[in-house]
């Protein structure tokens, strides 16, 4: 009797043991299954997502409070993905590497990945890059940040390697050599050294060889502006990158080169304040795209066959100073929602990347002195989760059905009130 017992307790000893041994071949096989699926979909390169109109582009920050110090969670890095998903968006742009932000944000991505083998989504990794003393009252556009510069380098690099299958670009500086960024900005041999080292790399074989480095820079920087900035140095960076991310800015020019902007008094006469406003918004878009075409030509100019993609450009939809109500009157939900629309239209249809500022409103950037600045505004979402009149019809064909921000389900500004919303919105100014 108690033979039979021993033996049967061993017998189901054994069952349990091969019952287990099961689920770990099952979990086993299921985790090699994902990482295979996100294998295959790792193959797709950088120039293939640029010129591809089904990968929308989008700048992402994702924090949602007055402050950097409070680092967006893993949760909210997540449900802010889902969100920018939902739409068409599949490649961010990120800033600098100097807070947990970024990497966190690949993590993200990856545990979407893993979870989800259909979530797709890519990353344009940006570095930080300041000139020697910058953010004092005397910096040194002559040298940079060595040690600073390069601990952010290096980062990049490491980030690449650890998810090649997500990074596909690193940006080296941010608005890096245009002159009007003062406080910081180095001169194009600076971004030249570090674009060649990232370079080098790629070619022994240190970095992923289908990794895509660039600058992403004004405009002007680009060879689109003032003679000044054509140099040699400019030039060797041109050859040197893999593509030209250049930004452009028709909202802040509102203000600072108004002439495509402000209409003549006669037009009163013949036209609505709503046609006057979308006459203007045409002109926007006529100037945008002719900043475009500036940095082209001096690539012909130069003898240098390279892709041109937007890094950055968008439209505010609050100030209180240069561009609301007692400035240009540039800067409101309206007006993003056409530029936003043009944009997307003429990028898509000629196949340009538009990395468009941003996703959400980021209360920090100008939240100690005016936190209705227009610089905490350029979202096509508010930061508790209500899509701006750029995305209603988004909200009404279901894109965001069953996602939140901050608790919130995605419902509409002006709780859905256009009447409302162009109640809001205001005529540019006249020439004097």
């Amino acid at each position: 009797m108690i033979i039979k017992e021993i033996h049967k307790f061993s017998k189901n000893k054994l069952i349990n043991k091969n019952l287990i041994m099961l689920l770990v071949i099952c979990l086993f096989i299921s985790c090699n299954f994902l990482e295979n699926q996100m294998i295959n979909k790792k193959e797709i390169t950088a120039e293939e997502i640029l010129n591809n109109p089904d990968y929308l582009a989008i700048s992402y920050g994702g924090y949602r409070h007055n402050t950097r110090d409070i680092q967006p969670t893993m949760d909210e890095l997540k449900e802010d993905l889902k969100i920018l998903s939902s739409f068409g968006i599949k490649i961010l742009r990120t800033y600098n590497l100097q807070l947990d932000q970024a990497p966190n944000i690949l993590k993200a991505i990856k545990e979407l990945k893993m979870s989800d083998a259909d979530f797709e989504m890519y990353v344009m990794l940006g570095t930080w890059i300041d000139c020697e003393n910058a953010w004092t009252d005397n910096p040194n556009h002559e040298k940079e940040n060595e040690s600073a510069n390069a601990i952010e380098i290096q980062k990049a690099i490491n980030l690449a390697n650890m998810y090649p299958e997500i990074v596909k670009i690193i940006a080296v500086g941010n608005e890096a050599m245009v002159n009007w960024a003062w406080s910081y900005y180095v001169k194009p041999r600076v971004i030249l050294n570090w674009v060649n080292h990232l370079q080098d790399l790629k070619k022994q074989k240190k970095l992923p060889e289908n990794l895509w480095i660039t600058s992403s820079d004004n405009f002007a920087s680009w060879g689109g502006g003032e003679e000044s900035y054509h140099t040699e140095d400019l030039n060797s960076l041109i050859k040197a990158v893999d593509f030209i991310s250049m930004h452009t800015y028709a909202f802040h020019d509102t203000h600072y080169n108004p002439s495509f902007w402000k209409f003549n008094k006669n037009l009163k006469n013949d036209f609505s304040d709503l046609e006057i406003i979308n006459k203007s918004m045409d002109n926007v878009h006529k100037y945008t795209i002719s900043q475009y075409n500036s940095v082209k030509n001096y690539l012909d100019k130069i003898g240098v066959e390279k892709q041109v993609h937007i890094g950055e450009l968008g439209w505010s939809t609050v100030s209180n100073e240069l561009y609301g109500n007692n400035g240009t009157h540039a800067a409101d939900e309206y007006k993003q929602a056409l530029f936003f629309k043009k944009i997307r239209e003429w990028t898509i249809k000629e196949k340009i990347s538009c990395f468009y500022f941003e996703a959400f409103d980021e209360p920090w950037k100008d939240s100690q002195n005016n936190p209705n600045g227009s610089e905490n505004h350029f979202g096509l979402f508010t930061v508790d989760g209500k899509a701006k009149y750029a995305l209603w019809e988004n909200v009404d064909n279901g894109s965001f059905k069953g996602l939140t921000r901050n608790g919130n389900s995605i419902t509409k500004t002006f709780n859905g009130n256009s009447e409302t919303l162009f109640n809001s919105i205001l005529t540019p100014p006249e020439i004097e």
